[in-house]
């Protein structure tokens, strides 16, 4: 399955070349969405998340004055009613390695959900203990969002910062060890898809990160 035409892909890692990071808008169709949205809900009252750490699996620690989400790690083989989600990763998996010949071949993706009042400080998508995160990809699903919601995406450049709003359907992609970023605080819960495109597979279990 073909979700975007090579054209597109072009044009979008010619951008993530150039700038380090691309925002692509209505990156999944509205049925995806949809789809994604009624699985997070499920989730949610399903009380399938958890309180999400900083650092890796293997040095965690819990720190709401840095990050205050909750995150539900999701799974090719258990999360079948989804399976058009991978697809879509592998897409964009498989795409990244032959425009930009990238050695991608694991990944690894989560729901999160950041209640209101929460945030996650300045902070890269890489760490020393485990440094195979190549590019970060976040799919948002904030219904109706708006300006005073809150949650934006920041990302600090050289000589400025972006601002990035978390509207639904809307796809951020960045080099993950090179573009340090922060989540706003939020009004209102936000909700999206992220994950980490990895060079190899991770051996280690989920990063929770």
């Amino acid at each position: 399955m073909n979700f975007h035409p090579e054209e597109k892909w072009i044009d979008w890692v010619d951008q993530l070349s150039e700038h380090d990071f691309v925002v692509i808008d209505e990156f999944i169709t509205n049925d995806l969405y949809l789809q994604l949205r009624n699985f997070l809900t499920k989730k949610l009252d399903q009380d399938a998340f958890e309180r999400a750490g900083i650092g890796s699996i293997l040095n965690n620690t819990l720190d709401t004055t840095i990050r205050g989400d909750f995150t539900h790690w999701i799974d090719k083989a258990r999360d079948k009613e989804i399976s058009v989600v991978f697809d879509l990763i592998e897409e964009v998996k498989l795409t990244l390695n032959r425009l930009c010949y990238l050695s991608l071949s694991g990944y690894e993706f989560h729901l999160a959900y950041y209640p209101e009042g929460t945030f996650y400080k300045r902070h890269v998508d890489q760490f020393k203990e485990r440094s195979n995160r190549m590019i970060s990809m976040i799919i948002y699903l904030n219904e109706g969002w708006k300006k005073g919601d809150g949650g934006e995406l920041k990302i600090f450049r050289e000589n400025d910062e972006l601002i990035i709003d978390p509207i639904a359907r809307r796809c951020v992609m960045f080099k993950s060890a090179e573009v340090p970023h922060e989540v706003m605080q939020t009004n209102v819960g936000r909700y999206s898809l992220t994950g980490w495109l990895l060079y190899q597979p991770s051996g280690v279990g989920f990063v929770l990160g």
